[in-house]
């Protein structure tokens, strides 16, 4: 695996795979205040969602740009968790912690959720490398594995094509039939992609109104990239493992991927594809 390190003399960052390969960050969940920002995090996500519909179904609005805001989207939720974890200076500790001159829960949280904007960031004009992530929660707390696959598509995506972005010369007789079929194509993914909000509002339920038992576990998996005017969407349920911890945690803290990340990886990624 390849691997590139911050650059603090130059004020440069150029990634460093390392501080996301099989990792995850587990947060706690120690009471009900605790319980509802985790839900409205997740129905944020859900809200997201059904945006992403609203604008594949829109045909004045490109794919790209509803590719991009849905990136913008989650890169604005990271940076809102490294300010939670390390203040305003969470640039710098985490190049501190990238270029070996601090290591400690707060440095490595930074440098996790850092690496994970950066990539986040060079999605928008790199094509062929998919985001990949994976939210579990737990009785006592929930996990979140940011991960990057090579590709742009799982076994189990939804294919959609943007005309405007295409480098197929599409003779003017068949032009209208293309853009036809790729507005059909888009309306279609639009269905998928609305359905699969509610997916993520039956996983994670209201802690006002669900019992503990209801609520304790829930998981999903989503993918999203694109290859030139192609892109891609996915989302599923994950079971939780029960048996994945030992020991309650009280403060967010990075731990190993689980289980469930290695078995979805199994499952919807290509033999081919490379994860980080």
């Amino acid at each position: 695996m390849s691997e590139q390190r911050g650059d603090n003399q130059q004020g440069r960052f150029n990634g460093d795979t390392r501080v996301l390969y099989r990792q995850a960050v587990r947060t706690p969940l120690p009471d009900e205040d605790a319980e509802r920002m985790f839900y409205e995090n997740m129905m944020n996500v859900a809200d997201a969602q059904e945006q992403k519909a609203d604008m594949l179904e829109d045909p004045n609005i490109s794919l790209l740009e509803a590719y991009e805001r849905q990136l913008e989207g989650i890169a604005k939720s990271y940076k809102r968790r490294l300010k939670s974890i390390a203040g305003g200076e969470y640039e710098t500790i985490a190049l501190q912690h990238f270029n070996g001159d601090r290591d400690d829960r707060v440095s490595r949280l930074s440098a996790y959720y850092y690496e994970g904007l950066w990539r986040m960031q060079q999605r928008i004009t790199v094509t062929d490398m998919m985001f990949f992530p994976v939210i579990i929660r737990y009785p006592d707390s929930f996990t979140v594995n940011i991960r990057f696959a090579s590709g742009y598509t799982t076994t189990e995506s939804v294919l959609y094509e943007s005309p405007e972005h295409s480098d197929e010369d599409v003779e003017d007789e068949y032009f209208d039939r293309y853009y036809n079929e790729s507005l059909y194509e888009q309306k279609e993914a639009a269905a998928k992609i609305r359905a699969w909000a509610d997916v993520i509002r039956e996983e994670f339920c209201d802690p006002d109104e669900a019992s503990f038992d209801e609520r304790k576990y829930g998981g999903i998996v989503s993918g999203g990239g694109r290859k030139g005017s192609v892109f891609s969407s996915v989302l599923q349920r994950v079971d939780p493992d029960p048996d994945r911890f030992d020991e309650p945690v009280s403060k967010t803290t990075l731990v190993p991927e689980g289980e469930e990340a290695r078995r979805t990886e199994h499952e919807l990624l290509p033999e081919e594809s490379l994860v980080i």
